[in-house]
């Protein structure tokens, strides 16, 4: 499939189609953080997606699209050297959103989360909102995009790092393939943060990339 894709930077009318993905991409912490069901979620990450600031804006965002001009998969490049901002961005947006009252607890899950998910350092660009949509899985699409989304980042002269959740097996072996490897965790879960939401950070390393593709070429050599 990934032979019909085309890549490009999001736009802010991709809003009603990137929300749910990438509300997907981090359906529990989404949850935990704006303490709303996910159809809310959903409304409000649309509604964020299309601003022109803010760490879910669609600037931040590039997209993979299919031969019939769907998007199939999202992801995020969050770099550590502009996100001055985004927490001012994110307290604004939220009082809109919700009003005053259900934002400052809101602010307050966000400190606790944080903890498990820090900002990217200066020197530093995260990767975040990785999702594809659930008929184009496991076809290769997200692999493609982020392959497309590494030529851009400067991947020789910044640390590219993410989190995935502990209990998510799959997207941590997508990851390994991709050539990301865990960091070391440096401080314990926070007891205020829910057990389920336990995460690692990985960076990437372009040698364990090597490495996986030396796996995989001789695996099909063996299968054949």
């Amino acid at each position: 499939m990934s032979v019909n894709l085309t890549f490009r930077p999001a736009l802010a009318t991709d809003a009603a189609a990137c929300a749910p993905l990438v509300f997907e991409s981090g359906q529990h912490e989404f949850e935990f953080f704006l303490g709303v069901p996910a159809a809310t979620c959903i409304a409000f990450l649309e509604r964020s997606f299309a601003l022109s600031g803010g760490r879910f804006s669609w600037r931040r965002h590039e997209v993979a699209v299919d031969a019939r001009g769907q998007i199939v998969a999202v992801l995020a490049a969050h770099d550590g050297r502009r996100i001055l901002a985004d927490d001012p961005h994110v307290v604004w947006t939220l009082a809109r959103y919700f009003g005053v009252l259900r934002t400052v607890p809101a602010l307050l899950r966000g400190l606790v989360l944080e903890t498990e998910l820090p900002k990217p350092k200066r020197t530093q660009t995260l990767i975040a909102h990785c999702a594809t949509r659930e008929d184009a899985r496991s076809t290769g699409v997200f692999s493609a995009l982020f392959e497309h989304a590494l030529r851009g980042l400067a991947a020789n002269e910044r640390e590219i790092v993410l989190d995935v959740l502990v209990s998510n097996e799959r997207a941590a072996a997508l990851y390994r393939r991709l050539g990301f490897v865990e960091m070391p965790r440096s401080k314990p879960r926070s007891s205020r943060l829910p057990a389920g939401l336990e995460s690692v950070r990985m960076r990437f390393d372009a040698r364990n990339r090597s490495v996986h593709a030396k796996e995989m070429s001789s695996r099909l050599i063996t299968s054949r």
